[in-house]
């Protein structure tokens, strides 16, 4: 039998949204496994600081600045990273943001923004990484959803409408990109320590019930996805498309 590897030699990984947080720790570990990396986000020091920090853990990598929500953008970032390194192999979609508010106190800004930034720029960036991976006749789509695309929560009405079309697109686009070697997936993430969930987990009670809602007991850390992108990025993956992989300790499964 032969044994595929987990490892990433020579594989061009484009992360969005890669300048801190679940991103910037998904990136590490493509990098660590051998990945070439594109890291892009609107925050030009962010991104170049997070650019800085890879290269001194020996990780290969560049920034790209773009607005994931303009599709001209979104193109030329695309054909900056052929040009650069020759192909795009491995796409991990994850620039996303949320405003929490209840239902009744949502403006309709606040709606197009999420969904703008979590949805249209999900499929402007995968559109567009699709065409240059048909090409290549291979290639490896990571969508970041949310376990709130699978389960419902107050206050995330916008953040949950995005998430659970994240979740659909993965199905769809891994229908249409089947025939040419390319898989989609997404990793939906549970409540996991970053500078997005940071005010959101000052609360004691709040990160009491949350812990208390996951058979792991704990809040996730950016190391839990280690596993989950390296798998779903390399070739040990080839079987499995059109799939949320929930990484929620046990969260969703209750």
């Amino acid at each position: 039998m032969n044994i595929p590897s987990f490892q990433l030699d020579g594989k061009v990984a484009l992360v969005t949204g890669g300048s801190k947080g679940i991103g910037f720790g998904m990136a590490q570990a493509l990098g660590h496994y051998g990945a070439k990396l594109v890291i892009t986000s609107r925050g030009v020091e962010e991104g170049e600081n997070a650019v800085a920090q890879l290269k001194e853990e020996n990780i290969e990598a560049v920034y790209f600045p773009c607005d994931v929500t303009k599709k001209d953008q979104v193109e030329q970032l695309v054909a900056k990273v052929v040009d650069h390194y020759g192909s795009l192999d491995i796409l991990v979609n994850n620039a996303g943001m949320n405003i929490r508010k209840p239902l009744v106190e949502v403006e309709e800004s606040d709606w197009d923004q999420v969904l703008t930034v979590n949805l249209k720029g999900l499929f402007l960036i995968g559109q567009a990484c699709s065409k240059q991976m048909i090409k290549q006749n291979y290639g490896k789509i990571i969508n970041i959803s949310s376990i709130l695309g699978t389960v419902g929560m107050q206050f995330q009405t916008s953040y949950a409408a995005s998430k659970g079309g994240i979740n659909q697109l993965t199905k769809v686009w891994a229908e249409e990109l089947a025939p040419h070697n390319i898989t989609v997936n997404s990793i939906g993430p549970g409540y996991i320590k970053t500078p997005m969930t940071k005010e959101w987990l000052s609360d004691p009670e709040r990160t009491e019930w949350i812990i208390n809602s996951t058979m792991s007991k704990r809040i996730g850390e950016t190391s839990d996805l280690v596993g989950p992108v390296v798998f779903l990025a390399s070739d040990t993956s080839a079987y499995v498309t059109g799939q949320i992989l929930n990484v929620d300790g046990g969260w969703t499964a209750r």
